[in-house]
């Protein structure tokens, strides 16, 4: 039974195939769009087995307009005399070299580090990350949904400053240390995934304090295209309207998006989406910012009737997936 697994002492045998250590990493950032940066940053190293081995904490000066207040609580002043991030970048990357990345919702956290070592003209020593939205899947947690905060109540790990990168980087860290022993007591593969770091970064457009910028990003730059493994859930249909999104809905992106459509596209995956080149009678939903628009997907969309949502609304249900129904 899983209950017994996680809280089991550590398998006699560890995996062989487990990596050696991990880097429990949070950022807290400006905003979500591509050109938006880190303000701050945090790593638990840990070993093997998941024990704790050190911990790290800085601000970083994003030199532009810190975003959210209300949500990560850091202001212009209070980041006005932080190091810039090439100031960190050497310091981080030893923290983060020859281990396994691991952030809950790893994909955004990864896509930001690489953003900001691409703008530093440096590469981050990160090779795979682990996402615990995707090991808690694998493990069958029994969570109401997919925060940070239902994990850490699963293993009655308590937080004390929610968004603060140092306390959500020690949650995460408290909560994967048991994730990690279940996978390894029942022998669950860990669900790592390959990190190809940003090489180019063109700065041409810099957002000033209190602006944002749409450009400075190439994303044919980003990481090379590769075909996505096939959708392991079978479709449940369309979406209605004030439901919550179940895995193996095929869902359709078009038109400009804020935050990085590979991203975008690669979280939609990792909740078990299916995502889906064009639109056809089978497409559960369409993302779009611009429901008027004249582009095909949208054109046939309004054709067949597929629902129509924006990134916004996309991105809350994105928090809360339905698991696909057994088979």
């Amino acid at each position: 039974m899983l209950e017994d697994l996680t809280t089991a002492a550590s398998p006699a045998s560890w995996p062989a195939a487990y990596p050696q250590g991990y880097a429990v990493v949070d950022v807290e950032t400006t905003g979500l769009a591509r050109d938006d940066r880190i303000i701050s940053a945090a790593v638990y190293r840990l070993d093997a087995r998941g024990e704790v081995e050190d911990h790290w904490y800085t601000m970083v000066n994003p030199e532009r307009d810190p975003g959210p207040v209300w949500i990560h609580g850091l202001t212009t002043e209070m980041l006005e005399g932080a190091p810039l991030f090439p100031d960190i970048a050497e310091e981080f990357a030893g923290r983060l070299a020859d281990r396994v990345l691991v952030a809950h919702n790893a994909v955004f956290d990864w896509s930001m580090i690489a953003r900001e070592y691409a703008r530093a003209q440096r590469e981050a020593p990160v090779r795979q990350r682990l996402c615990t939205i995707a090991l808690s899947k694998e493990l069958g947690l029994p969570l109401p949904n997919h925060k940070l905060e239902s994990l850490a109540a699963h293993f009655g790990v308590v937080q004390q400053r929610a968004h603060h990168a140092l306390d959500d980087a020690r949650v995460l860290a408290e909560a994967f240390r048991p994730s990690l022993r279940a996978a390894a007591r029942g022998g669950v593969r860990l669900p790592l995934l390959e990190c190809l770091p940003l090489k180019e970064w063109s700065d041409s457009t810099s957002p000033r304090i209190g602006q944002q910028s749409s450009g400075g990003y190439r994303p044919t730059s980003w990481r090379p295209s590769r075909k996505r493994p096939a959708c392991p859930h079978p479709n449940p249909g369309r979406y209605e309207d004030g439901k919550p999104l179940k895995q193996g809905m095929r869902v359709a992106f078009s038109g400009d998006t804020s935050v990085d459509r590979e991203l975008l596209e690669d979280r939609a995956v990792e909740a078990g989406l299916h995502v889906a080149t064009s639109v056809s009678r089978l497409t559960s939903l369409l993302v779009t910012n611009d429901p008027d628009s004249a582009t095909s997907k949208v054109v046939k969309a309004r054709q067949f009737g597929t629902p129509v949502i924006d990134e916004a609304a996309f991105g809350q249900l994105l928090r809360d997936v339905e698991p696909a129904s057994p088979a």
